[in-house]
């Protein structure tokens, strides 16, 4: 920890999605509460979560929102131009360290241009290509960019440290969230829904490109429940960063369903509340495994990047917890396979057997505990690794 009269530190911080968006909030968090004696001064990219805790932004988070290779073809100079924004950001400000988040193409890019406009900065990357799962050569690429990883998967070390570049565990946050307040009964009472009512809660996704192609099967298995559980109360959880993109396509869905936004406070009641829920990849899978809800995994991609990056995956499933398994825990329902029918015969499933969603359950959570549950906060030990970065600038 820095110590020594109170002087002025400037923190450059980038995310590109709404759960970099979370990490960097509470790493901003975790620095205040670890070194009061300095006043952080933090610029960058980042959504309403950075924002509000204090981020000065250039520009927001949602002008990153890109998945695909035909869609990071045509959105190309954008970034670029991004890039270039924050390289010039890094050149006025000097600023004495750098936390770049997630969104790997992006981030490269900023590394580069940080090294060029301001040398003595120091940069770290918060959460690494998932390089045990695909192109384990990215991982010699981000050491020449970058001075530390800070790791949410215990997978990354050895490709990480095999190429020079040290890595701290900090650990994933989404496995250390405290849990022990949630409760089913108060989402329910909260949007009037009783006791004996089936949940369907929907989660398509962060992205607009994920929720331009979740959006119309999700809605096709919406109705085709509906039309046989007219009791099954559909809930759409909405995030802030598709918000616009998500309400107009659900108001074209035949069933309409309840629509929740970005509600903290109920985020975590609903999923516990959730019977079903179905969900498109990413960190939420790990959230609904840990508030025990059973859920169908559902994803798509361009068709371009899905037939390369059919040649570069090497793990059989895209969600952790099936990797962690080792097995289909969680059902994967994916690219052309995922389709309206589909989706609702494989939700039907689980709605009519509760012995199944249990059974679910208890291997999501033996899935969890492998992964490791219970590890402590991240943030906490990501700010440690941020003020030992200054200490040794």
């Amino acid at each position: 920890m820095i110590s020594g009269p109170s002087r002025q530190v400037t923190v450059l911080l980038t995310a590109g999605e709404a759960s970099g968006d979370q990490l960097g909030a509470d790493l901003m968090a975790a620095l205040r509460q670890a070194a009061p004696s300095i006043e952080f001064r933090f610029v960058g990219v980042g959504g309403a979560r950075m924002q509000a805790a204090g981020l000065d932004p250039i520009f927001d988070l949602s002008d990153l929102s890109v998945l695909g290779l035909w869609e990071g073809v045509k959105a190309y100079p954008r970034i670029v131009q991004r890039a270039d924004s924050i390289g010039a950001l890094a050149k006025r400000e000097q600023p004495d360290v750098a936390v770049l988040i997630d969104s790997w193409g992006f981030s490269l890019r900023v590394a580069h241009r940080l090294r060029r406009a301001s040398p003595k900065t120091r940069i770290l990357k918060y959460v690494g290509p998932q390089v045990w799962a695909s192109r384990p050569g990215r991982a010699k690429v981000l050491a020449g960019a970058v001075d530390r990883l800070l790791s949410t998967q215990s997978m990354d070390a050895p490709f990480y440290q095999g190429v020079g570049l040290p890595v701290t565990f900090v650990g994933n946050p989404a496995l250390a969230r405290d849990l022990s307040g949630v409760d089913p009964a108060r989402a329910r009472a909260r949007l009037g829904i009783p006791a004996d009512s089936p949940i369907l809660l929907v989660l398509p996704g962060s992205r607009r490109s994920e929720v331009s192609r979740l959006a119309a099967p999700f809605g096709e298995a919406v109705a085709r429940l509906k039309a046989s559980r007219p009791d099954l109360v559909v809930i759409v959880q909405v995030a802030a960063t598709v918000d616009g993109l998500l309400t107009e396509a659900v108001g074209t869905w035949a069933s309409p369903p309840v629509l929740v936004r970005n509600d903290e406070a109920l985020k975590y009641d609903l999923m516990a509340a959730a019977t079903v829920a179905l969900a498109a990849s990413g960190t939420v899978t790990t959230e609904l495994g840990l508030c025990g809800a059973p859920m169908v995994v559902a994803y798509k991609i361009g068709r371009l990047t899905y037939l390369v990056g059919k040649r570069l995956i090497t793990t059989r499933w895209i969600t952790l917890i099936n990797i962690a398994a080792g097995r289909e825990v969680v059902p994967e329902i994916l690219q052309d396979a995922c389709t309206g029918e589909a989706l609702a015969q494989s939700l039907a499933r689980l709605l009519d057997d509760p012995i199944g969603r249990a059974q679910q359950v208890e291997a999501q959570n033996a899935a969890l505990d492998l992964m490791g549950r219970g590890t402590g906060d991240p943030s906490s030990r990501a700010a440690a690794c941020v003020l030992d970065e200054l200490t040794a600038k």
